[in-house]
Formats: structure tokens, C-alpha cells, sequence
């Protein structure tokens, strides 16, 4: 499936030319062209090993990529590293936390890393620790943090400095349901403001919820991009094409009144339906 390039006015907040990252003969990520309009909430989706980390990795200054080009809200990446990283806030994979600092300790020192004052870097401290829900154990140290309790602190470490990108690398993994909704809260009121949020994850449900724009990355190459409803589109009528090159007619086209959903989307982009008659000789 083509891809389809989002159209906005003014610089994107997201532009990639030709990125391309290579670890010896492996090819991770080939020639991705990303384009992210400011305020959008994007999706940026693929099966596992498909480069989505590696590509977060590039996009925020964590790898160093191979060939091609990369811009922030205007800024190149390589001429204006320092100035990028100040604008774009993170959630990598693993969360990176120091361990044996309080909650309320890590954030006061990312906040002075970005530069805001001690009493700016306390308030916004304190504000996001009673957002977060994690006040009850002021004197408890991160490594003693649940999983789900680590990711609301990342959350608060990567937008303590009010960032205008927010990346994202599953930020849902392992966390419960009310933990979700608070994180989903804060994610929909950055939005709100004016912020651009690049997420990825493997739960679509909530993708499908949150996401105006989705980029569907496959094998290390850019295989969709654009509106759901222009993915939506795009995929019901290349399966339209199919059908009626197989012989049917027309007339025997199924209803098109029920949507398809991200995943089916997803899965039919990526081949998902490979395979799927297979068994395991020894259940059932």
C-alpha cells in the first residue's frame, strides 16, 4: 500500500528524509519519510522487529542514523542537537530512571538538567507527583516503584520542561487501568495546547482511540501513512480491486457500511492473516 503524505501549512513538527539506520548487514530502518503536523497525536505502529524503536532512537538523538535526514519543529537534528533536545520530551523503551533517588528527587533533577529555576523545577514537581498519583510514599525510592508507578514517573520526567514533541515508546506496557487513564488524561490535555505527541504501541485499541494519524512501518520500511480514514479508505479499496480481480462482480461486493477497525487495518497492511490456519499438533 502507497503511503500518503499528511498536508499541513508551515514546518512539520516531525520530518524525516531518507532516514535509513544500518547495524552491519542488517538494514533496521530504510528510507523512512515521516511527516508530523504540529497537534497531532500520530501512531506510529509495526510488528515486533519492525524498526519502531530504532526509529524513536534517531528521532531523539539516541542513535546516530546511517544516511538521511531529520527535523524537529524546523530544526535539523545533526546542526542543532542541544536546541532539539530542549524542545521534544521522551519516554524510551526501558524508562532509564535512577533508581535510588526519591520520585520527587528525580524529577527536581531533570528539571534543573533543562534548565528551570529550583523553585519552578519543585512546583512543577510537586504538581505533577499529585497528578500522577504518587504522593502516598513520599519517602520511597524509584527502584521500589511498581512497573506501573515507573511509567507515570517517566511521564512526569519527560514533560516537567513543558515540551512541544513528546515521543512515546509503549507507554501502556504492564500499566493497569487506572494508571492508563491518568496518563491518557495528560497526553489529551498536551494536545489540547498545541503539543505533538509520536506514539507507538502494540495496543491498537488505544491507538485507534487516541490517534488522528497513524504510519504503519514494516520490515524497516515506511508502508502507510496518513488519516485513519485515509488508511481506511486506502485499504477498502485496494481488497475491492482484489475481489473484483479474482471475478467478482460489482453487485457481489460485501456491504461497506461497517468500518474497519485499526487492527484490520493493521493486519491486512502487514500481511497478518499469513499462517493462520496453522496448528500445534499437540493441543487439541
Amino acid at each position: 500500500m502507497s503511503s500518503a503524505s499528511a498536508s499541513f501549512a508551515g514546518p512539520p513538527a516531525i520530518a524525516t528524509e531518507h532516514l535509513t539506520r544500518r547495524f552491519g548487514d542488517l538494514t533496521a530502518v530504510q528510507d523512512v519519510n515521516l511527516r508530523v503536523a504540529p497537534g497531532q497525536f500520530f501512531g506510529f505502529l509495526g510488528p515486533n522487529g519492525a524498526g519502531k524503536s530504532t526509529t524513536i532512537k534517531m528521532l531523539t538523538g539516541l542513535l546516530a542514523p546511517s544516511s538521511g535526514r531529520m527535523q524537529i519543529l524546523g530544526s535539523d537534528f545533526t546542526e542543532n542537537p542541544v536546541e532539539v533536545k530542549r524542545q521534544i520530551g521522551v519516554v524510551p523503551e526501558g524508562m532509564a530512571l535512577f533508581g535510588r533517588l526519591t520520585g520527587s528527587e528525580y524529577l527536581n533533577f531533570v528539571g534543573r538538567m533543562y534548565g528551570l529555576d529550583r523553585f519552578t523545577a519543585a512546583k512543577r514537581s510537586a504538581e505533577l507527583l499529585e497528578f500522577m498519583q504518587l504522593t502516598d510514599q513520599p519517602k520511597s525510592l524509584v527502584t521500589d516503584y511498581s512497573h506501573g508507578m515507573q511509567k507515570k514517573l517517566a511521564l512526569a520526567a519527560a514533560v516537567i520542561h513543558g515540551p512541544k514533541v513528546l515521543f512515546l515508546d509503549e507507554p501502556f506496557e504492564g500499566v493497569d487501568a487506572v494508571a492508563s487513564n491518568t496518563l491518557k488524561a495528560m497526553l489529551q490535555s498536551m494536545i489540547a495546547r498545541g503539543a505533538t505527541i509520536f506514539l507507538t504501541s502494540h495496543v491498537l485499541e488505544i491507538v485507534e482511540r487516541l490517534c488522528s494519524h497513524v504510519a504503519i512501518i514494516h520490515r524497516g520500511q515506511l508502508v502507510a501513512q496518513g488519516s485513519l480514514e485515509e488508511l481506511r479508505a486506502g485499504v477498502e479499496a485496494q481488497s475491492a480491486t482484489a475481489l473484483l480481480a479474482s471475478g467478482v462482480t460489482s453487485g457481489d461486493l460485501p456491504p461497506s457500511g461497517e468500518k474497519l477497525t485499526l487492527e484490520q487495518i493493521f493486519l491486512r497492511i502487514v500481511g497478518g492473516t499469513r499462517r493462520v490456519d496453522q496448528e500445534l499438533s499437540w493441543l487439541g
